[in-house]
This record gives structure tokens, C-alpha cells and sequence, in this order.
């Protein structure tokens, strides 16, 4: 419980401290970066204030229906976050005990103590942990497409015809917690192997300074690739990371798109289980869902209600043969 009540401390205190108003900055500065990179490919010989504020905010994305939906569900989703966090703190130690426990089992006891980490460990302690988040996001997402009652979920994240920024927030709330519970395991495990090798646990965990400020880095990237900004990192950066151009190219209707490109921050692990697509240059997509089914999805009351009437459809069936099997 300790480590439950650091967490919900740290997250709350997070939210009123200079580095957060400063990662608010670097987010829009991010923004900005990727609007002057991606309008300076497509206009190498001009520059027009008016043509870049239309490039950067082209109305038929702003004024789109869609993209009035995901401000709608962005400003829902403050009242259910206040669930999100305990999910996450309570699933990562668990997995971290555990970790440690079952090592303690398998080795005994640790021949010395945990010390206090010094900067290459820390560095080492950062990176491995998100290594670990980003491929426990991998494993969830693929989950959330091949998995039938995942799938009804995550359709919301898929229904929006246009990208703005927020779109990464159109994730149900049901969704949501799921997808907490499980990011706290992988990354979990490492902390436990880790707590039981080198770490002191009270001087460097899961929730310390360094990993939440890569992480808020790697959520900014993640609001610019829901965005229209087709932004590349290169051919060389491209086959380490996962740019926002390759994360559109996943929204895509097209069937030759589906289910492809499901890293956050690393093309690696898409690379090495066969589901990367490469995009072309500037390659453009059409977003939402097979058979236009996006369409239904485009109201706040849908995007929260019509998920779970179709996950009950999908259970009717079960549930009636479950009860012509049981005996009256």
C-alpha cells in the first residue's frame, strides 16, 4: 500500500508542478515542430502565414463532426479518470511483488540489499521499463484487434473519421481500465527483477521522476500522431521508432492497412512479429471503419453506450446456449 499511496501522490502532484506546465509547452512546441516540417515538404519554395495556419488547422478536419466528438468524449473522459489511476498502481506493485517473491522462491533470498541506484543503473532502471511498457502496449493493442469483445471497445478509438490531437483520448472508458490493469503488469515484472537484483525500491521505482518524464515525452508524440501531420522521422529513425505518419497509416479503412503498425513509441516490436507497413511518401489515408461503420459512433451518447449493446449482442448467444444446457 505504500507504493500504491507514492503513486497516487505523485499523480496528483504532478499535475500542478513547473515540469507539467513546461511538458504542456513542449507539447504545442512539439505540435508546432511537426506543422512547420510537414508544410515546409509540401511547400519547399514558399512560405505563407495564412497557408501554414490552414495546414496546421485545415477547417475540414477542425469542422468535422468527428472531431466535435472527440472534444465532446476528451471532456467526459476528466470524469472517469479519477478510476484510471488506482488500476495502474495496484496491478504494477502486485507484479512487482509477485516478480519479487517467485525469485526469492527460485534464488532465496537477495546476498545483499538493495542499494540506492546510481546514474548508470538509473539510466539502465529507465530504460528497461520503458522498453517493458512499450511492448506491454504492443501486446494489449494487437489483444484489442484480435480479441472480438476487445474489438467492440477499441471501435471507438477507430471511429474517427479525422484526426485532432485528443483523438488518442476517444478510448472507452471500459477500455481504458482494462488496458491500466494490463500496462501495469509487464512493466510490473521488470520493476520486481529489478527491486530484487539492484534496486532500492523507496530510492527508484516504477513511479519515480525519470521514467514519468520520458513518458510524458512519449505521449506527446503520441497527440501529434493523432493528428493529419504526416511527419516522419527518416528512413534510420524509422526502423527504431514509430512516427506518426506509420501510426495513421493503422487508422486506415483500407483492408491492406488493418490490423497493422500497433507500437506507441518503438517500431521494433511491430518489425519483429511481421505487422509493420511501411507508408509511402506523403500517402494519404481515409480514417474510420469497415462498411462505414464509423458513422454510428459520431455522438458522445453512441461512443459510450452503443460498445456495450454490442458486446451484449455478441454474449446473447452464449448465454442462451449456456441456459438450454443448464437443468431446471
Amino acid at each position: 500500500m505504500q507504493h500504491v499511496a507514492a503513486f497516487l501522490a505523485h499523480h496528483v502532484t504532478e499535475q500542478l508542478t513547473a515540469e507539467n506546465l513546461a511538458a504542456i509547452g513542449l507539447l504545442w512546441a512539439t505540435v508546432l515542430f511537426a506543422g512547420i516540417v510537414t508544410y515546409a515538404r509540401t511547400h519547399p519554395d514558399t512560405w505563407s502565414t495564412l497557408d501554414f495556419l490552414r495546414h496546421l488547422l485545415p477547417v475540414g478536419t477542425t469542422a468535422h463532426p468527428s472531431a466535435r466528438a472527440d472534444v465532446l468524449f476528451w471532456l467526459s473522459r476528466r470524469i472517469f479518470m479519477p478510476f484510471f489511476v488506482l488500476p495502474l498502481a495496484i496491478s504494477t506493485v502486485a507484479a512487482g511483488h509477485i516478480a519479487y517473491w517467485l525469485l526469492t522462491q527460485l534464488l532465496g533470498a537477495p546476498a545483499h540489499p538493495p542499494s540506492p541506484a546510481g546514474p548508470g543503473l538509473l539510466i539502465a532502471f529507465t530504460v528497461t521499463m520503458l522498453l517493458a511498457y512499450d511492448l506491454s502496449y504492443y501486446l494489449y493493442h494487437r489483444m484489442q484487434h484480435e480479441i472480438p469483445i476487445l474489438w467492440e471497445l477499441h471501435k471507438v478509438h477507430h471511429s474517427a473519421e479525422v484526426m485532432v490531437g485528443v483523438t488518442k483520448d476517444r478510448v472507452h472508458p471500459l477500455d481504458e481500465l482494462m488496458n491500466r490493469w494490463w500496462d501495469g503488469l509487464i512493466p510490473g515484472l521488470c520493476y520486481g527483477v529489478w527491486m530484487f537484483f539492484a534496486m532500492d525500491p523507496v530510492e527508484v521505482t516504477i513511479f519515480g521522476l525519470n521514467v514519468y518524464m520520458l513518458r510524458n515525452v512519449i505521449l506527446m508524440m503520441d497527440f501529434v500522431r493523432h493528428t493529419h501531420l504526416k511527419l516522419s522521422f527518416g528512413p534510420v529513425l524509422d526502423r527504431i521508432l514509430l512516427s506518426p505518419h506509420y501510426h495513421q497509416l493503422h487508422h486506415s479503412v483500407a483492408e491492406k492497412h488493418w490490423d497493422k503498425n500497433y507500437g506507441l513509441a518503438l517500431s521494433i516490436w511491430d518489425r519483429m512479429f511481421g505487422t509493420l507497413v511501411v507508408p509511402e511518401a506523403d500517402e494519404d489515408f481515409v480514417f474510420g471503419l469497415a462498411k462505414n461503420e464509423h458513422q454510428e459512433y459520431q455522438s458522445l451518447y453512441r461512443l459510450h453506450v452503443l460498445p456495450i449493446q454490442k458486446i451484449l449482442r455478441r454474449l446473447r448467444p452464449s448465454i442462451r446456449r449456456h441456459h438450454a444446457r443448464t437443468p431446471a
